[in-house]
């Protein structure tokens, strides 16, 4: 009995570091077909979003019945629960990525700023990379990891603040500007959320470790 309940364990594991690796895609290509002009690349996120979805339900079932008919207590329980939790904020990562395709479809055609879509770029690389490394630490069950990963958010905010200011200045300057320069901020915005969803990952690998909830960021909650 304690191996099934092992090998179902180990199953929920792969399903989870499963869908991070499609909502760590789906970010990327978003964030393209944004950059390119990609509308095809963008619809193939919008379109490929049932999977995420699908993992989701599938995650949360099974998390659900094995808490139902196991019983796990301490540790078995909290790595039911980190699952179960965790894959809510991949769910809502995967929703901002399909919300950065949408803003390439409606922007397409409309007048662009490079540079401000250059540090678009920059700032999807370090959302991309973050959601590596939280994926990593939850592999290994690192929250020493999981705790530098929310330390290096502010450099996240930090593009995210200047591309608000950016937009803000050239809209000022070109009223041609505001269609799209109103996707850039968006676009920046749902890639600072992404960010707060690795915070809240990261929020649960230290609960996994030591059963305690703990706030890593003073500037949200779970």
């Amino acid at each position: 009995m304690r191996k099934t309940f092992e090998d179902e364990l180990s199953s929920l594991h792969n399903h989870f570091s499963e869908m991070g690796m499609i909502v760590n895609e789906a970010i990327y290509k978003s964030v393209k077909s944004f950059i390119t002009h990609d509308k095809r690349l963008a619809k193939e996120v919008i379109d490929q979003d049932y999977q995420i979805n699908d993992i989701e339900l599938t995650l949360e079932k099974k998390c659900f019945e094995l808490i139902a008919l196991q019983q796990p207590v301490t540790g078995d329980l909290r790595r039911i629960v980190t699952v179960m939790k965790a894959c809510v904020d991949l769910e809502r990562m995967g929703d901002h990525a399909v919300s950065i395709a949408k803003s390439t479809i409606r922007v397409k055609g409309t007048k662009r700023i490079s540079h401000i879509e250059e540090k678009i770029d920059q700032l999807s690389q370090e959302v991309k990379e973050t959601v590596n490394l939280v994926l990593e630490a939850y592999l290994k069950k690192d929250s020493d990891q999981a705790i530098k990963i929310v330390k290096s958010d502010e450099r996240i905010n930090t593009l995210s603040r200047e591309i608000f200011e950016q937009c803000i200045e050239e809209m000022k300057a070109d009223p041609e500007i505001v269609i799209g320069g109103t996707d850039y901020l968006l676009v920046s915005k749902y890639l600072e959320r992404i960010g707060d969803y690795v915070t809240n990952i990261c929020e649960w690998i230290v609960y996994l470790e030591t059963g305690k909830i703990t706030e890593l960021n003073s500037n949200h909650s779970l």
